[in-house]
């Protein structure tokens, strides 16, 4: 089974605004509503790609019980946590002349819910996958991926973590099975600045001797490399589409990743290729990607 956690859960709220002025009342052009956190866009991204998987995290108040219906209505399982201060975060994204986001800042997590956490990623078994992404609320432990990759170090679950700066470098001596930095994240690491696949492809390699077995970065409109455990490297260019919406799309890569890999008994290749098509996808889209979005993206793109 594939699993998915996400610390800090939030209802999104996305507008549309025509020219926006600060300072002066604005009217939406458009409305939407959708459960939000990278590893919920993870899951509802492999649902539509025909894989089952289980949304753990923390929800709290009104907000919480909206995510938990919305991911169930999306065709998602769920075993969240419910905690007792707060209310899940509702985040603004707006789509106007710039796309503009606020987030909320998420309830208080306390020991007992981080114990009760633990229990369940307890349960996870050999051949599971548990894919752990996003920002921690500040309630939380700073260490807690860390934490989390060491119970369940030696235990054969395929860890998936994407996430910044430490939160990810300091994981890496668990030998996650695979990290998605985006070329920028790679670059903040290292303190360089990484622009071609030729200038990320080293910097990759570095996380890999640091454990990572495999690497896959996401570079936006200059497409994306794989390093893998094999020590094959997979370059390919993003295909030519229209940007629409880039919130998800990063999660999408890794969803398509990983539909891909299994899909395929293991061909990186087409993991690599079923990641860029499902990112793409979902970049070009005001929704999450589509198996059949995904399928025609598919068409169009070429690895080297």
């Amino acid at each position: 089974m594939i699993y998915t956690l996400t610390f800090n859960p939030s209802v999104d709220y996305i507008v549309g605004v025509e020219h926006f002025r600060a300072g002066e009342i604005n009217r939406t052009s458009s409305e939407k509503v959708l459960p939000g956190g990278k590893g919920l866009n993870v899951s509802m991204v492999l649902s539509n790609l025909g894989r089952n998987s289980v949304a753990l995290g923390f929800l709290a108040g009104f907000t919480g019980r909206e995510i938990e219906d919305r991911m169930r209505a999306f065709g998602c399982m769920t075993d969240f946590i419910y905690v007792r201060e707060g209310f899940s975060r509702i985040n603004l994204k707006m789509m106007s002349d710039e796309e503009t986001a606020i987030n909320g800042q998420g309830p208080k997590i306390d020991s007992i819910d981080i114990k009760l956490m633990e229990n369940k990623l307890d349960k996870l078994l050999a051949g599971d996958i548990l894919v752990i992404s996003g920002s921690i609320p500040n309630t939380l432990p700073e260490d807690i991926y860390e934490r989390i990759l060491q119970k369940l170090d030696g235990r054969g679950i395929d860890m998936v973590v994407d996430a910044e700066g430490s939160l990810l470098t300091n994981v890496l001596k668990y030998h996650p099975f695979l990290i998605k930095p985006n070329h920028h994240e790679l670059g903040w690491i290292f303190d360089v600045k990484l622009e071609t696949h030729e200038e990320v492809i080293p910097y990759a390699k570095k996380l890999q001797e640091q454990g990572a077995r495999n690497v896959l970065v996401s570079m936006g409109g200059h497409g994306a490399v794989l390093v893998t455990e094999n020590g094959e490297v997979y370059k390919g260019d993003a295909p030519e589409i229209k940007v629409i919406n880039t919130v998800g799309a990063g999660d999408s890569m890794v969803a398509g990743f990983i539909a891909g890999y299994l899909e395929s008994d293991g061909n990186f290749e087409r993991a690599f290729l079923m990641g860029q098509a499902a990112g793409s996808a979902s970049a070009a889209s005001t929704e999450l990607a589509t198996r059949s979005e995904v399928e025609e993206i598919l068409k169009t793109i070429h690895v080297k």
